[in-house]
């Protein structure tokens, strides 16, 4: 599972024109199911988003959660993380996990985020989305629960 986690201090997500999701400071996070992602993997991703300690203290030192600001998290599901472009112009998504099986471990990431006591917001799975995303820093985090990288 690939997550891309963005400190913002604003951000949004819109469906048909209706705002389905929508933070002020905290982290918007972009998630993509691999193949043969479990529920381990969705928890690595949860652990991580919930406690990456990347909001600045009152030293400016990046030393805070997001859980330690009160903020909240805006979670949208993105199957092209995993996309792969090593090979000619137009990337593969053959590693990107079927909508089932993705929609369900992408909404356990969400749910195992609330459960360490973090808001969630999201936008809708399959679902043409508009993303607004006001990157506070800019800061951006990738996360790979296999650490391929």
């Amino acid at each position: 599972m690939r997550a891309v986690v963005q400190r913002v201090y604003e951000s949004d997500v819109t469906v048909e024109g209706n705002i389905t999701g929508a933070i002020k400071e905290g982290l918007t996070v972009l998630i993509g199911v691999e193949k043969g992602d479990t529920e381990n993997d969705a928890k690595y991703i949860a652990d991580k988003v919930s406690g990456l300690r990347i909001f600045e203290d009152e030293n400016g030192k990046m030393n805070l959660s997001v859980k330690d600001i009160s903020g909240k998290v805006l979670a949208v599901s993105q199957f092209t993380l995993l996309g792969d472009a090593r090979k000619g112009k137009r990337p593969s998504f053959i590693e990107a996990e079927l909508p089932d099986r993705a929609n369900e471990l992408y909404t356990h990431v969400c749910s195992l985020i609330r459960e360490n006591g973090i808001a969630v917001e999201t936008g809708v799975f399959q679902a043409h989305m508009h993303v607004k995303i006001y990157n506070d820093g800019p800061v951006t985090i990738l996360l790979d629960s296999r650490k391929t990288f």
